[in-house]
């Protein structure tokens, strides 16, 4: 496929070298005068990384091609994954640019890590096909990307744009409503406004925080996000013994922290039980808890061997 990269940057190079390391075409569209040696610098720098997961990258292939005029850049592309400023009126802008110049079937997809679809497609007169995929950084590694597609985005789009992610490798969630920051920015943001604040108290300092996060949390997500976690926190009861136990308590302390409150009526609680059930029920308790196991032991391993610095 033909892809176009707006923006040469961090992570217009991460996405430029996924694709190319999966046999697309990357034209990279960026107006600075040293785009091109500055994303090939940082295309060596991946390699090793993308080769270790079988996948070769070579930064100065044919496949991989530099356009300062937008107009150009696009016309032939299949997919135009969007990577500039988080300033609203730019993406505006540039939308409406974009579409008068490609394809009237090419994909267009932004990686924007809060503005919406809605917000970014306003000015457009082809917005069903303009829809978020935010990656998180790096993307030629971390596997999530959030499909969220904006009010008038179709549902071909939200299919193809899955289906291209899905192709890389990656681990794409589609949303079901557009809310800024989408889902993991608005989880991170939870996580480290509470950690500025406990640093902020004298409760713990900066390096024993990120221990504290690494060696508990940050193991236990890696192996299941935080209700398949709370299922096996239940033990033998699962999800709803999770609930019997820690609703109140957990209540209690979003109140102490000042949070907007989230109410576990037992309407709710039986709501997230049924979707818990839904994904993970047709394992047993016992069969989760050794998986995750087996996973953990996994990371373990390979926090411990040493780095090439090292």
């Amino acid at each position: 496929m033909n892809v176009t990269v707006i923006g040469g940057g961090l992570i217009g190079a991460s996405w430029a070298a996924l694709f190319l390391a999966h046999g697309h075409r990357v034209c990279i569209h960026d107006v600075a005068p040293d785009v091109a040696s500055s994303v090939r610098m940082e295309l060596m720098r991946i390699q090793p990384f993308l080769a270790q997961l079988g996948h070769p990258l070579d930064p100065d292939g044919p496949d991989l091609s530099f356009e300062a005029d937008l107009a150009q850049a696009v016309r032939q592309a299949d997919v135009v994954q969007e990577c500039g400023p988080e300033r609203l009126n730019f993406k505006q802008a540039l939308w409406v640019k974009v579409e008068a110049h490609c394809r009237p079937d090419a994909l267009l997809l932004s990686s924007s890590s809060g503005i919406t679809a809605s917000m970014q497609a306003r000015k457009m007169s082809s917005p069903q096909r303009m829809l978020v995929g935010h990656p998180f950084n790096p993307p030629h590694l971390v596997p999530l990307v959030e499909v969220v597609p904006g009010k008038r985005t179709s549902e071909d789009a939200v299919r193809r744009a899955r289906d291209f992610y899905a192709g890389l490798g990656k681990r794409p969630v589609v949303l079901r409503k557009e809310i800024p920051g989408f889902v993991a920015n608005r989880i991170q943001a939870a996580v480290i406004r509470e950690s500025v604040s406990l640093v902020r108290q004298g409760v713990v300092s900066v390096e024993d925080l990120d221990i504290a996060v690494q060696a508990s949390l940050g193991l236990r997500w890696a192996a299941g996000g935080p209700f398949k976690s709370a299922h096996l926190g239940g033990g033998t009861g699962g999800i709803q013994a999770f609930f019997k136990q820690f609703a109140t308590g957990l209540q209690l302390l979003w109140l102490h922290m000042r949070l907007r409150p989230v109410l576990l009526t037992g309407r709710a609680q039986q709501a997230l039980i049924d979707q818990v059930t839904q994904s993970y029920g047709a394992m047993s308790i016992a069969e989760l808890a050794s998986i995750r196991d087996q996973q953990q032991i996994a990371l373990l391993q390979a926090l411990q061997q040493p780095t090439d610095s090292e």
